[in-house]
């Protein structure tokens, strides 16, 4: 099994003052009931006991260099906390995957899903938040419904997986579907849209479908 948490790409980090959350209520109150169905948090019996899971939203445009992809991520090893603070997201400000290259600045490192974070804000104008959650039963059931699914053999964090989500975005109809299963990811499963609302939505409706299959 991969080591999860890990941090796998060049990143240049800057100690910076966190930014405030008033404008991202509806990401972070999201991220609370995703950990709330413990699809994300930290368990000693999974995943070697790493925390898993993160989320992410792009911020509004501005003059500054990459601000198409700047977006707020939620910091490195922060699942076992139920709720997050100001101080436990980070910024990206600019995202190479080509490099498997990250900058981002804050009072934390951002976590180690930031490159496919990255790629799935590059798709579309249009996709404002990506949650990144680890299912056993969306995973597991990924076939049987239908869902667009990377290979087995990319592994989460590096420019193979950046090429995998752009080949879905190619290939699938991932972008209809607003959700993706991460084939070399144990658990992983990526949704996205155009708000909080929209992507929490729709990873919550898949859970219910999934079980309801079972």
């Amino acid at each position: 099994m991969q080591e999860e948490g890990v941090i796998k790409f060049n990143l240049r980090f800057t100690r910076h003052t966190p930014v405030s959350l008033e404008s991202f209520t509806d990401l972070n109150r999201w991220r609370g009931l995703l950990w709330q169905q413990a699809l994300i948090g930290q368990d000693p019996a999974r995943y070697g006991g790493y925390g898993f899971g993160n989320v992410s939203q792009r911020l509004p445009q501005s003059p500054e260099p990459d601000s198409r992809r700047a977006f707020l991520v939620s910091g490195s090893q922060t699942g076992e906390l139920p709720e997050l603070r100001d101080e436990h997201y980070a910024v990206v400000t600019a995202c190479d995957p080509a490099n498997n290259r990250i900058e981002a600045r804050g009072p934390i490192r951002p976590s180690s899903e930031s490159l496919t974070h990255g790629i799935v804000y590059d798709q579309s104008n249009d996709i404002r938040v990506v949650l990144h959650v680890h299912s056993p039963d969306i995973w597991s059931a990924a076939a049987r419904l239908g869902l667009p699914v990377t290979a087995a053999s990319v592994a989460y964090g590096t420019p193979a997986m950046a090429l995998e989500v752009e080949r879905l975005f190619r290939e699938t109809d991932v972008r209809g579907q607003g959700i993706f299963s991460m084939g070399g990811h144990e658990d992983g499963i990526v949704a996205f849209g155009k708000t909080a609302d929209e992507a929490g939505s729709c990873l919550t409706r898949t859970l219910s479908l999934c079980l309801d299959k079972n």
